[in-house]
């Protein structure tokens, strides 16, 4: 008899060493996962989703409000909620057809988010809980050399400032955003550097001038990516093609321009990551998509979620006088915890 080596292989005997192969296959495939314009990323390292907070946090305030240069303004802090490839503004009820992207707040964010689901579920990794279920995204920052993203910096890693500005629109004149609004600030098709500052980089602790791709920070410091929003509304659209037209950036010294009359809070995004004992030498956006320095391609979205009730209070009691709320203040005795 001749030996079972030497016989052919059956149907069967072919799927059970193929079984084996393809499992092989789709993890050396899932590892090294990369998705349209996207950077590779080992998804099995991603962080567990953050399950953020239920709670409508509001309190006593522990300080007050002070008078300012005549610009309104108050600032939250947001955690890291999850990561994933999806962008609900770019491709709305789609899923994992991006980059990878970092985001923070609202804790359901994903490529099936609505105005609604935003404004009405999910919680909220920011300072207030779900009196703020906004939601904010980046593209992840990715190191190259291991092919895993990179942590953001604690429940600080993102702070937002929600100002008047200093564009010309004065403190009164801005008003709560409407409910659904949603915008992009960047280009993450960019390969240079960006104009008039949208997105720039620099180190938290070392300071210096802003810069419009990543600095070189020290060990132990922390890289932060800034990226500025357009304040003027068209007063018609919550969204447009492009997700951007329907928003301009006011001119300095005189204003919103007419075509974009209505002033909301200018809002400036501030991504924080540690710089690790190896440096950062081998990081870049997960959009960076070129050759070259990395961080020209940065950008960000954002989604309002606010309770308008909530932040009706920070307009009235830091816009319209001109007052600093600092950190969380509403400016009337009490605070976002």
């Amino acid at each position: 008899m001749k030996s079972n080596l030497l016989r052919p292989h059956t149907h069967r005997t072919r799927r059970r060493l193929l079984v084996p192969l393809l499992g092989a296959v789709l993890l050396l495939a899932a590892v090294g996962c990369e998705v349209p314009d996207g950077r590779q990323v080992n998804e099995f390292k991603l962080p567990a989703r953050s399950a953020g907070s239920k709670a409508f946090q509001i309190r006593g305030a522990s300080y007050a409000k002070s008078r300012s240069d005549g610009v309104g303004a108050m600032r939250i802090n947001c955690s890291l909620s999850h990561m994933n490839f999806d962008d609900p503004i770019v491709f709305p009820g789609r899923i994992r057809v991006t980059h990878l992207h970092a985001f923070f707040g609202n804790t359901n964010t994903n490529g099936m988010s609505t105005s609604a689901s935003i404004a009405g579920s999910g919680n909220s990794t920011c300072t207030g809980g779900t009196a703020n279920r906004s939601a904010y995204w980046v593209p992840a920052m990715v190191d190259t050399r291991t092919q895993e993203a990179v942590l953001p910096w604690g429940e600080n890693a993102l702070q937002v400032y929600y100002k008047t500005g200093y564009r010309g629109v004065p403190s009164n004149r801005v008003v709560n955003m409407p409910a659904g609004l949603r915008m992009i600030a960047g280009n993450s098709k960019s390969t240079g550097p960006q104009a008039n500052n949208i997105v720039t980089y620099h180190c938290d602790i070392a300071g210096g001038t802003p810069q419009t791709s990543f600095p070189n920070c020290r060990p132990g410091d922390r890289l932060v990516m800034s990226v500025e929003f357009p304040q003027c509304w068209d007063g018609r659209n919550l969204d447009s093609p492009n997700h951007k037209s329907h928003m301009a950036y006011g001119t300095w010294g005189v204003g919103c321009p007419r075509t974009h009359p209505v002033a909301i809070p200018s809002i400036t995004q501030n991504f924080r990551y540690t710089v690790p004992s190896g440096g950062m030498g081998s990081w870049r956006l997960s959009s960076d998509m070129y050759e070259g320095r990395p961080g020209y391609s940065g950008h960000a979205d954002w989604w309002n979620g606010w309770d308008r009730a909530t932040f009706d209070r920070v307009v009235r009691n830091c816009y319209a006088g001109g007052y600093d709320c600092s950190m969380n203040l509403l400016g009337d005795g009490q605070m976002l915890y």
